[in-house]
């Protein structure tokens, strides 16, 4: 079963679209914010860092930044996300209208109250939002006795809690690590990547270009289990020893996987070629995390090539996938698409390589990959804001 399934528009539209239609799925409201969010959040980190305003989060800058970028942001499109699949997985109806609309005034509180108000009082609007979400999942998967897809109620309870230990070691309320919620969100958020792209990446490259995958069950085992298993070293700062034998295993295993799925026939096609680089990503991030084991390289360089290259990619690729496939439009990315696909590549390298190659070059590529990054989803709201504010092309519902 396809995690959302997609098809071609049966006709062209004769008259664009109108009419309001930003509530009428879950995507289209969280997909608009997200990229909102993104456009605006590094280029406003960046300024608290070069101290240009005087606006005080409720968290450390750099704590909030990472913070907004994984459970404002990512947490944002998988909600969408989730929100839409669950429709078709189950058939029954997941919010829309008033009640989705209500999610979304919830959302922007958590994001307002971590510039506005007391370090408690964030704490408590920002952890409201994942636990509702999961509520109203539970009650649509339960009512359908759709089983097989209950592990998204435990994706969402355990980025709750990672976002919890994220208040809580940014404030001391717990004898924690500040990196250890955000760290263990981004794993969470890496290990759903890449099981959904062993769904979707082969079967959509398959479908486009006619192209046979390999594939095998046992490598994609090995290759999940040994990502999990090095992402939780890596979470729970385990020792050398252990953290660089598994981030091998699972780089190698992956790298096996992935190859089977045919990247090389994408190279044509940009709303392909972004999946496989994104997910190809994840490779690196993992070698990075070995390379560190060993002293080689710090392992805050990893956290960039999963976050940029990795989760952000992946996201970029879907939310422009799935909104032209809701909204009734031919499965195609145009020039717009592919400058944000690049623009995105260029924004990772310019964060991470200054850090391992020209370290003196550290706060221009960070000015560079911020402008670039904001660039990217600047144009993703300039083309898909009006196909997430207007109804589908097609005159169907969603």
């Amino acid at each position: 079963m396809a995690v959302i399934p997609l098809s071609e528009p049966r006709r062209k539209p004769v008259a664009p679209p109108r009419g309001f239609a930003l509530f009428a799925l879950g995507f289209r409201p969280f997909y608009l914010l997200a990229a909102g969010l993104a456009v605006l959040l590094v280029p406003l980190w960046v300024l608290l860092l070069a101290g240009a305003i005087g606006l005080q989060p409720a968290m450390p800058a750099l704590l909030w930044h990472g913070h907004e970028m994984i459970f404002g942001f990512a947490c944002a499109v998988i909600v969408g996300f989730v929100f839409t699949a669950a429709k078709n997985w189950t058939g029954l109806p997941t919010p829309t209208g008033k009640s989705l609309a209500a999610l979304v005034l919830l959302w922007l509180a958590g994001r307002i109250a971590l510039l506005t108000t007391p370090p408690w009082l964030a704490a408590v609007v920002d952890l409201a939002f994942l636990p509702v979400v999961g509520i109203l999942v539970a009650q649509v998967l339960i009512r359908a006795g759709s089983r097989r897809n209950y592990f998204v109620l435990l994706i969402l309870a355990l980025l709750t809690l990672a976002n919890a230990l994220s208040h809580a070691g940014a404030h001391g309320w717990l004898a924690v690590s500040p990196l250890l919620g955000p760290h263990l969100a981004i794993a969470l958020i890496a290990t759903l990547c890449t099981v959904i792209a062993g769904r979707i990446v082969p079967s959509f490259t398959a479908n486009a270009l006619k192209t046979v995958p390999w594939r095998n069950v046992w490598v994609d085992r090995v290759a999940i289990t040994a990502t999990i298993l090095g992402l939780l070293a890596w979470v729970v700062e385990a020792p050398a020893s252990v953290l660089g034998p598994l981030t091998l295993l699972a780089a190698l295993a992956q790298a096996v996987r992935c190859q089977g799925w045919r990247p090389f026939a994408t190279l044509r096609t940009p709303l392909l070629w972004i999946l496989h680089v994104s997910h190809g990503w994840l490779i690196i991030a993992l070698l990075v995390l070995a390379a560190s084991a060993a002293g080689w390289v710090g392992s805050n360089v990893a956290v960039h090539v999963l976050t940029v290259g990795t989760i952000a990619g992946l996201i970029l690729g879907m939310i422009t996938r799935t909104a032209l496939g809701h909204t009734g439009r031919l499965l195609k990315a145009g020039r717009i698409e592919t400058s944000c696909y690049v623009l995105l590549q260029a924004a990772l390298l310019a964060r991470v390589l200054p850090a391992v190659l020209w370290p003196a070059a550290y706060m221009p590529g960070l000015h560079l990959s911020a402008t670039l990054w904001s660039l990217c989803f600047a144009l993703y709201l300039w083309k898909y804001a009006p196909m997430l504010w207007h109804p589908r092309v097609d005159g169907q519902e969603g």
